[in-house]
């Protein structure tokens, strides 16, 4: 019988900082896999904008836990999950608790801001009370079908009411339940340094890209003690980029011809998908196997 995947996480971060990159589909969660990342990441944001709408907490929960099987069953890892705010209350938590790790996500993460959320590199944001999100904290990890599963606590407090407010949070929510904490949208890396020594215990280092952190090194937070670093939106902006530049090229030139040689082939697409034609494809989640690379390991 295979391992819960949030136990596969946390022997994972006993050994190391987890690095969590963003899979904002199937086919990009598979790539994660084989270049041999040990975990990744759904963004919320990410999920959201996919779908064409901005980080508001629009996706419902039913989208995101369909996201979830695809991109865990796809990937073969730990699956660490944005929740927003847990779909609204407790009872709403509860319930998102239970289906995030039904549909085969390892983590989830909630945050405290009242809903509609903002992204947390943006200005105008409101927080809940502490005594509140504690509710909902402990509710998460009471409720949870299996201890294994990493409840992840987010407070957007040092860009509301600062970075003392921050700590207060962190460790509160710590008192309540949740096994890791991510503070988010910290200005330095003095900042984490500083987070890392006033709330002892496993964090999470959001690395986004455009927002109010600077660009640090994976290693560096390793140094600095985080258990995990995800970078929530990088590949979707690197997507992106060369989407538009494709648009464009094909809408000038009337061809992509220029650009064949930045393009996945065929032979490499049917690879990543361990396709062969003429041969029955098996399902990833059929068997319970493992994702394995092209090199086979």
């Amino acid at each position: 019988m295979k391992p819960h995947p949030g136990r596969v996480l946390r022997d994972r971060m006993q050994r190391g900082t987890v690095i969590a990159p963003g899979a904002f589909d199937a086919l990009v969660a598979r790539a994660v896999g084989i270049v041999g990342f040990e975990a990744v990441y759904i963004s919320g944001g990410a999920t959201a904008n996919v779908a064409g709408y901005p980080d508001i907490g629009l996706i419902t929960l039913s989208e995101m836990c369909r996201t979830i099987r695809e991109i865990s069953q796809a990937s073969g890892l730990p699956t660490i999950v944005d929740a927003d705010t847990g779909y609204g209350e407790v009872e709403c938590v509860i319930r998102t608790t239970i289906e995030y790790e039904w549909a085969g996500a390892a983590a989830m993460h909630i945050e405290d801001q009242v809903f509609p959320k903002r992204c947390g590199h943006l200005e105008g944001k409101e927080l809940i009370s502490i005594d509140a999100m504690c509710e909902k904290v402990s509710a998460a990890a009471d409720h949870r079908p299996s201890r294994d599963f990493v409840i992840i606590a987010r407070t957007d407090a040092a860009g509301v009411d600062g970075f003392e407010a921050a700590v207060e949070r962190a460790n509160a929510y710590r008192d309540a339940g949740a096994d890791v904490i991510f503070p988010e949208g910290l200005t330095s890396e003095a900042q984490f340094g500083d987070m890392a020594q006033r709330s002892p215990g496993p964090l999470l280092a959001n690395m986004t890209e455009f927002g109010k952190t600077p660009l640090i090194n994976a290693e560096q937070f390793a140094r600095l003690g985080y258990a995990i670093v995800i970078y929530p939106l990088s590949m979707m902006r690197l997507a992106m980029g060369h989407v538009m530049r494709g648009l464009q090229t094909l809408q000038q030139e009337g061809s992509v011809a220029s650009l064949i040689d930045a393009m996945q082939t065929r032979a490499e697409l049917y690879q990543w998908l361990d396709y062969q034609p003429g041969r029955q494809w098996d399902y990833p989640g059929r068997s319970g196997r493992e994702l394995h690379s092209p090199d086979g390991n």
